[in-house]
């Protein structure tokens, strides 16, 4: 059994200003010998959705400005160019000159940063992530969050049981999701994580998807792109078309397995963090 596979990490909570904006982060130890990983969370979800992959991988996953335990300024800029400004700011705070990235829905975003920091990226993991890519158009929930007063009705109105109705679309089981994650969303899902997340949705047309990728061919790292094939938000074409614009992507699809696919399937976990460490035999 390797060591990534038979130790737990510890993980350490942070709360600490960065670039103007109070965050919140986990962070554990990585393996000696392997670089840091970010790890970049989606919508509606924070940094609790990477434990079990901090606890084999060590590195960093945090509350993205608007979400979870982090600052929920009106002032903050919730776009992609807002957030690709943050999290360069946040890496040079890491002091990283080199690190791996996974990305999961939102997270996406972090594509951008990967772009400008191509030549310092050293891994790359894609979980069914928002394209930044020619040709998507968004699902039914986000085109009715990207509707001015449509929006907030549905904001407004949103309810925990709601919310757990609405998640068994996300799984192929039809299951909701789990109590803990059901619990985790709620408990930060505010005036303020509402209002990023209208923000963030309404400035993103698909061209606006489109030119953020522009660069992706750029991103030259190992790249296991990892997808749920029964993903209802973003179809299996996306996962396919990143494979084919990033020079060094492997691409895998876990049949059975929906948006959140490491509900779905218990070895997601495994895989990405397999790749992440260069193991090939845990």
């Amino acid at each position: 059994m390797t060591e990534t596979a038979a130790q737990s990490r510890e993980i350490n909570e942070h709360d600490e200003l960065i670039a103007g904006t109070r965050v919140f982060w986990r962070s554990a130890e990585p393996p000696e010998g392997v670089a840091p990983t970010l790890y970049v969370h989606g919508v509606p979800t924070n940094s609790d959705d990477w434990t079990p992959f901090l606890e084999r991988t060590g590195g960093v996953a945090l509350d993205l400005p608007g979400f979870g335990r982090s600052e929920k300024a009106q002032t903050f800029e919730y776009t992609i160019g807002g957030y690709n400004t943050f999290l360069q700011a946040f890496i040079g705070r890491l002091g990283w000159d080199r690190f791996s990235l996974v990305v999961h829905d939102w997270g996406g975003l972090a594509l951008v940063t990967a772009q400008e920091l191509h030549e310092r990226l050293d891994r790359l993991v894609i979980v069914n992530s928002v394209p930044l890519l020619p040709g998507y158009r968004w699902h039914r929930i986000a085109r009715g969050w990207r509707t001015p007063l449509l929006g907030e009705v549905m904001m407004g109105t949103m309810t925990r049981s709601l919310a757990r109705w609405f998640s068994k679309e996300s799984r192929p089981s039809g299951e909701p999701w789990p109590d803990e994650m059901l619990d985790s969303v709620w408990r930060h899902f505010d005036h303020g994580t509402q209002r990023a997340i209208l923000r963030l949705y309404r400035s993103a047309p698909p061209g606006a998807l489109e030119l953020a990728g522009s660069w992706l061919s750029t991103i030259t790292a190992p790249t296991l792109v990892l997808w749920g094939e029964r993903d209802p938000y973003i179809p299996v074409r996306f996962a396919e078309a990143y494979a084919a614009h990033l020079p060094n992507a492997e691409l895998r699809l876990l049949a059975d397995a929906g948006h959140w696919p490491w509900l779905d399937r218990d070895d997601t976990v495994a895989i990405a963090c397999d790749f992440l460490t260069g193991d090939t035999d845990a």
